[in-house]
């Protein structure tokens, strides 16, 4: 059935793989057609994803389509990725619908029982936007390839979208990975006939070195396939918000000017680690990510970021031995900052009766040990807390930040004698932190995106700076979102020097 929406002519990225690029694609269009008068909107029907956004309603979506959003001109809203699944482990995600959590569904099983309900989302947020922007034209990202024949039938955010919106197609392959030719037959060779015809160009991402030898390939592929090559994407050096967490743990950027050593513990269930994003664009952090493995003495700071499935994480921690080097590093003047779910392992206790954080199982247990590192104990109750923020915290200066809070978890300090842990915000059970031995300190936050905020992360890595004994940088820096723009026209800027879109606009 086709769609009665009758806007501009939609356009969809489709990839031959995942992590062919397909999301900065989709952000570079986006900008695109904002520079040319044009309203786009951007869509991805469902998406996997734990690194997520809260709108200004305060409901959920992927980080992905909230930086397309920016990128069009428009504020964040959960319509754009109206269904979005979040991985928790052992084959199961929790089901977000239209920004609201909806439950817990098995892979198995995920078809079966939310694929209906699923489509219904989508096409009400279609609907919403459609209505909110009169004169827009969607700009729809698929997911993973369109031709998972095992999953085909049941594919909500590929084929099924594109032919319902009559979509024009651009499909992307990525040269990097190689084989960019079988990606591209093998591809359109699995597409049924009037699925072929939808698509209307094909781009090729991420070449490294001249494009122009790779004339002879492209006039190939235009021979073989009928289909126009819209241009060829070089490799770029700018480092974008990652796709999926894989993209980010790949990335081996290194900083030779760095100044400040930053371990991220590498948990199995990260979430959110676009809280990583804004230190990446500082030029004197250097990132590195932390396994049992490792060796702390190098580092002027550890961070403990979100995590999914948090009291799983926690002990994975502990039995790989990293809680007792987290431990060490502490009570040897170390600082340790947690975002999330990073700062509830800090705490005493962490209870979970509903087993939202872990599997049901057995052996599972409702209370668990924290790293014990802040006096607080967390109690993990069936209703998120999902809000946008905008308080004061107090340290390492007093400033206004905002972010957004995503989680179960509540967490109050244990109020014994020997704490000496201090609010960290004017708002109380926000986030904590505690001078420990030898100049340490630890803190946490429930606040996600806190390092967005640039005067706030600049006294932080002054901190760190004066630890040291090295100068303080100036803390009256832009906030991350306008690096992000930034980021957004350079990238746009290249899009448009080698991909001709004349024919699909």
């Amino acid at each position: 059935m086709k769609s009665s929406i009758s806007q501009r002519k939609a356009i969809m990225i489709l990839g031959t793989c995942s992590g062919a690029g397909k999301s900065l694609i989709t952000t570079a269009i986006c900008r695109h057609l904002l520079r040319k008068g044009e309203q786009p909107l951007p869509f991805k029907g469902q998406n996997m994803s734990n690194n997520a956004w809260v709108d200004d309603n305060n409901y959920e979506m992927a980080y992905s389509q909230a930086i397309q959003a920016f990128s069009a001109g428009l504020i964040p809203t959960c319509e754009m990725n109206p269904v979005l699944l979040k991985p928790q482990g052992d084959c199961t995600s929790e089901v977000i619908h239209l920004g609201k959590s909806v439950g817990v569904t098995e892979a198995s099983k995920y078809y079966e029982e939310w694929f209906d309900s699923g489509w219904q989302a989508i096409q009400k947020g279609l609907k919403q936007l459609e209505k909110k922007y009169k004169n827009g034209r969607f700009v729809l990202e698929g997911a993973g390839s369109p031709v998972e024949i095992n999953l085909q039938h049941r594919d909500l955010t590929n084929l099924k979208l594109a032919k319902y919106l009559s979509a024009s197609c651009i499909l992307v392959a990525d040269i990097e990975r190689g084989g960019v030719f079988a990606q591209l037959i093998g591809t359109l060779a699995l597409l049924k006939a009037n699925e072929r015809k939808l698509i209307k160009g094909i781009i090729i991402n991420r070449f490294r070195g001249d494009i122009s030898l790779f004339d002879e390939g492209r006039e190939w592929i235009e021979k073989e396939t009928k289909i126009p090559v819209l241009g060829i994407m070089p490799w770029l050096n700018e480092i974008f918000p990652p796709e999926d967490s894989l993209d980010l743990l790949e990335r081996k950027r290194s900083k030779p000017n760095a100044e400040i050593k930053v371990g991220v513990i590498k948990l199995p269930s990260m979430s959110n680690f676009s809280d990583l994003d804004p230190l990446e664009a500082e030029s004197s952090i250097q990132l590195q990510w932390i396994t049992p493995g490792d060796f702390f003495s190098q580092l002027d700071a550890i961070i403990i970021p979100g995590s999914k499935q948090t009291i799983k994480d926690l002990i994975k921690i502990n039995n790989s031995g990293l809680a007792e080097k987290l431990k060490v590093f502490a009570k040897s003047g170390g600082h340790i900052f947690a975002i999330c779910g990073g700062l509830q392992m800090l705490g005493k206790t962490l209870n979970d009766p509903l087993s939202l954080e872990q599997m049901k199982s057995q052996e599972s247990k409702d209370t668990h040990e924290g790293l014990n590192l802040l006096p607080i104990k967390t109690y993990f109750k069936q209703k998120k807390s999902l809000t946008r923020r905008k308080v004061t915290i107090k340290w390492p200066q007093r400033l206004t930040i905002s972010g957004f809070e995503m989680h179960h978890g509540v967490s109050t300090e244990t109020n014994t004698e020997e704490d000496n842990a201090q609010s960290l915000f004017n708002e109380k059970a926000l986030g904590w932190y505690r001078k420990t031995k030898n100049e340490g300190l630890i803190a946490g936050s429930y606040l996600h995106g806190i390092f967005e905020n640039g005067a706030w992360r600049r006294s932080w890595i002054n901190f760190l700076r004066e630890k040291k004994g090295y100068l303080p940088i100036p803390i009256t820096c832009q906030n991350h979102n306008e690096h992000r723009e930034k980021i957004i026209n350079k990238l746009t800027d290249s899009f448009e020097k080698h991909i001709n879109m004349t024919s699909i606009i």
